[in-house]
């Protein structure tokens, strides 16, 4: 009660709150939670229960709680608005992202609670739909400045768990032994020896409608020679027979309308009403049943214990509970309740029933429609256990396999796939298997499914030739994308017979796919110089892309942006997907996104962005209830200073789960690591295997260490044939990162009178680019060079410039090298952290927060963005404004630094 009486007491005071309370039946987690409310008062209570007929029914939940503040939702933002109506069902248009429906939901909250501070409460969360889950446990995360407080009541369950990690919680337990024996005393007629109310206390676990239910249902003297006896004390299941023993003495047309009453589980009162007056039952039967004291009946109908409904529904015959079904059916189907008409005829059906199974196809689609996945695969999957052996129930366990994977269910898609009989299916729904297979395997970390994976999807691509070339080009595209995450560690084929694949894919149709298929085989297949056309023309195509096509797209366009030494474009294609993503709430897609260009801001050392996307990404796993502290980099430990052992042991963990990619990133910063710690001769044999076994784009990045490493460990002729390799990609490509990295290299190996040009050049060129850490590598490899040249005030301006640029992008190692190198001037060189303490004690997010406000974008525009609500960016930027010292966001602007 007490912690309940705080949730209430913030949301009075503008705070947001939730909580998770977990209680077995008859705990008394309703009652504890409304008495909390009605006792605090000042809120506006709000309430909707999860009820098991509306288990399959997308956003039924939801629609109730959200109901009471429909009216303004016009006041939301367009996109948020949208999502809410189509999820509801009351507006046309393409499903939505659930992450978006969740944010509309935080944001129609936020609205209501401005006139008064609001209290949601939802009983039996259990039982509610996926989609409404998965949204108030969004919500429930995301609460922050808001009046709002919600609040869960559940069993113990542990899908409730999965569902709304990162929610606090309450597990409520039985009364202590002395209140349990208490509880008993006044319940029980008659009196009751204190040892044998102490025994059945601890029988109970102190529950009290169990405790109160006794009391009621024996006297004294019968619970004292039961315990007596030695049998057991009539809880649990015994209560449950001793339930049904009561029902059973009622008359049967009470008992039929209880069997009803328990089959109907929303308890619809006017649904119950009009299924008994089917029945010809007699007006007074709901009567009769509340004078058992079996149930209350007010507006809808509720079982005074779950034991009670489970007894009167468990207790009848199955031929009873189905007759009662399809009455329910035929009164939702009367009523236009198609939905539930067919949960209740699904509950009634026995073996095949292949019109029933349309239907319920048809309501999956429907659920499908508005966003349902996780509906749409449990309906689907209901169907086919309706339908014959063959064809089409192989269509729709498949379809349900695809939907349980797209609501992030890995496991329940697996299962479905399980249930395939695949050597009755026809090449198209093999390769779409195959093609989910893979997908699957990536989103679970199964190493022989990743390191297979290109495999499988060439056969899946097989499969789809000549029948659906749409299909064909998404599996190639999806199959290069995998073998970038396996590279060396593929099971079978090679890199050119994946090019030579990707060629012929090209002219199976038109459109942006035959680009990038062309484009990807000509980068594997051809020279250089011949490939970089047609890698251009894919880019062009990209940045011309609508948000959904670049949603639809994949990362290809990493592998071409960087194989074209295009750093920049690749940031501004990342960043533009993720834009689009957060605008679609497709929170998947940004969090890969937000990952990939952790790992690209890396590649040229920039590890403060590298790391503010790495702590985007943490903060959007909180959001949607994924292990935060699960976002590890091994490549952003290197460069920010952690353990070379402790990188190593990551980076070993990476690799052992399939995603080699992702160890080869590990293991160049590690290089780079070397190189800036003076540990060149390990640098160079650290890198010369991953030079050997070259691949693509990945190969490329690793030159520019590979040469420093070399030339300072003696190796200059052995690395000269890749400073060659720079100088090629610098002719053809013409960046300004690869012309200044290929500078960088040759003043390396350049002799003296040479080398300065070298040096200015690379500066030169690495100035108009947005590699600042290979900038301030380059100031410092010349103020190196100068000083050995003996020209110390010359050295000493590179490398105070060095030193400057490598602090502000965070590449700690190459910084303490410039600062060694500067001490070695004769210059004393103060220890320096972050410009502003300030701003140096901002939280992760309102560093987010405070860096959008600096460019300009609204509040609305940052809570999109970090999915928060508008009342939570206010809270936030007060907050900055405090710590950073400004008035205004034109200050911030001037007072945050810049990378």
């Amino acid at each position: 009660m007490d912690r309940l009486g705080t949730l209430v007491s913030l949301a009075r005071n503008g705070h947001g709150s939730a909580l998770l309370v977990r209680g077995e039946a008859g705990i008394g987690k309703t009652t504890l939670l409304e008495e909390a409310v009605r006792d605090l008062g000042g809120v506006r209570v709000v309430r909707a229960d999860g009820f098991e007929a509306e288990s399959a029914m997308a956003y039924a939940t939801l629609q109730r709680l959200g109901a009471p503040f429909a009216h303004l939702v016009r006041l939301l933002p367009e996109r948020q608005a949208a999502a809410l109506r189509i999820a509801a069902g009351v507006e046309p248009g393409p499903p939505p992202d659930r992450y978006l429906v969740g944010l509309g939901m935080l944001s129609l909250l936020a609205a209501a609670a401005e006139h008064e501070p609001i209290v949601c409460v939802v009983d039996d969360a259990h039982l509610a739909d996926a989609e409404s889950l998965e949204v108030l446990a969004f919500v429930a995360r995301r609460l922050q400045a808001e009046a709002v407080t919600l609040i869960l009541s559940a069993r113990p369950d542990p899908g409730i768990d999965r569902a709304t990690a990162g929610v606090a919680s309450l597990d409520l337990a039985g009364l202590e032994p002395s209140a349990a024996t208490q509880l008993l005393h006044r319940s029980v007629q008659g009196a009751i020896d204190p040892l044998l109310a102490k025994r059945i206390a601890d029988e109970t676990g102190g529950n009290p409608l169990a405790l109160i239910d006794l009391g009621r249902a024996f006297s004294a003297r019968e619970l004292t020679e039961t315990t007596l006896a030695s049998t057991p004390v009539p809880i649990g299941e015994r209560l449950e027979r001793h339930y049904l023993e009561r029902v059973q003495t009622l008359g049967r047309s009470c008992q039929d309308w209880l069997l009803i009453a328990a089959a109907e589980s929303t308890g619809d009162l006017a649904l119950i009403e009009d299924a008994a007056a089917r029945l010809a039952l007699p007006a007074d039967s709901a009567a009769e049943a509340e004078r058992a004291d079996l149930v209350v009946v007010r507006s809808s109908v509720a079982f005074r214990h779950p034991l009670v409904r489970a007894a009167v529904y468990n207790g009848m015959p199955g031929a009873d509970r189905r007759r009662i079904h399809e009455v329910l059916a035929a009164v939702a189907d009367d009523r236009g309740r198609a939905d539930l008409a067919v949960w209740h005829a699904a509950a009634a059906a026995i073996g095949i029933d292949e019109v029933l199974a349309g239907r319920m196809e048809e309501l999956a689609d429907a659920a499908g429609g508005r966003g349902g996945s996780a509906s749409r695969s449990h309906l689907l999957a209901r169907a086919a256990d309706l339908t014959p052996l063959g064809a089409v129930r192989d269509a729709r366990l498949l379809a349900s396999a695809e939907a349980a994977a797209e609501a992030g269910a890995a496991h329940l898609a697996l299962e479905q796939l399980d249930r395939l009989d695949v050597d009755g299916l026809d090449p198209v729904s093999k390769g779409r298997a195959l093609l989910l297979e893979v997908t699957l395997a990536m989103f679970v970390a199964d190493p022989q499914g990743i390191t297979h994976g290109t495999a499988t999807l060439l056969r899946s691509a097989e499969l789809f030739h000549g029948l659906a070339p749409e299909l064909e080009q998404r599996a190639l595209l999806q199959a290069f994308e995998v073998d970038l995450t396996s590279e060396w560690a593929v099971r079978s084929g090679t890199l050119r017979e994946l090019g030579e694949r990707l060629a012929a894919g090209a002219h199976v149709t038109d459109g942006p796919r035959s680009l990038a298929l062309a484009a990807l085989s000509s980068f594997i297949l051809d020279p250089y110089e011949d490939a970089v056309p047609a890698m251009r023309g894919a880019v062009e195509a990209l940045l011309g892309a609508e948000d959904a096509e670049l949603l639809d797209a994949g990362y290809f366009g990493v592998a071409l942006t960087m194989g074209l030494w295009d750093e920049a474009t690749c940031v501004r294609l990342l960043e533009r997907q993720a834009e689009a993503a957060r605008d679609a709430g497709a929170l998947r897609i940004l969090d890969t996104t937000l990952w990939l260009l952790s790992l690209v801001e890396l590649v040229h050392g920039g590890a403060v962005a590298s790391g503010r996307y790495a702590e985007q990404v943490r903060e959007l796993r909180r959001a949607i209830g994924y292990d935060a502290e699960q976002v590890v980099n091994a490549a952003y430990f290197a460069w920010s200073g952690a353990p070379i052992a402790v990188v190593v042991q990551i980076a070993d963990a990476v690799r052992a789960s399939g995603f080699i990619g992702a160890w080869t990133v590990a293991m160049s910063a590690l290089s780079s690591r070397d190189v800036a710690d003076g540990n060149y001769r390990e640098a160079y044999e650290r890198s010369l295997p991953m030079i050997r076994r070259e691949y693509l784009q990945v190969t490329f990045q690793q030159i520019p260490d590979f040469v420093e490493a070399g030339v300072r460990s003696g190796m200059g002729e052995e690395v000269r044939f890749a400073v060659e390799r720079l100088v090629m990609f610098a002719d053809v490509s013409a960046t300004p990162w690869i012309r200044g990295l290929a500078a960088r290299s040759a003043a390396l190996l350049a002799p003296d009178d040479e080398a300065e040009a070298h040096y200015r050049s690379a500066i030169d060129h690495l100035e108009q680019s947005t590699a600042r850490g290979d900038l301030g590598r380059a100031h410092l490899v010349y103020g190196e060079w100068l000083r050995r040249m003996k020209r110390r005030r010359e050295a000493r301006e590179q490398l105070r410039t060095a030193l400057s640029v490598l602090n502000r992008v965070g590449s700690a190692a190459f910084e303490a090298r410039a600062r060694r190198e500067l001490e070695a001037t004769g210059e004393h060189v103060p220890v320096h952290g972050a410009d502003e303490v300030g701003i140096a004690a901002l939280t992760p997010q309102e560093a987010s927060v405070a860096r959008m406000a600096a460019v300009g974008r609204t509040n609305a525009e940052i809570g999109s963005a970090l999915f928060i609500s508008v009342n939570t960016v206010d809270y936030h930027l007060r907050k900055v404004f405090r710590k950073v010292g400004v008035t205004s966001r034109r200050q911030l602007s001037e007072r945050l630094p810049t990378d």
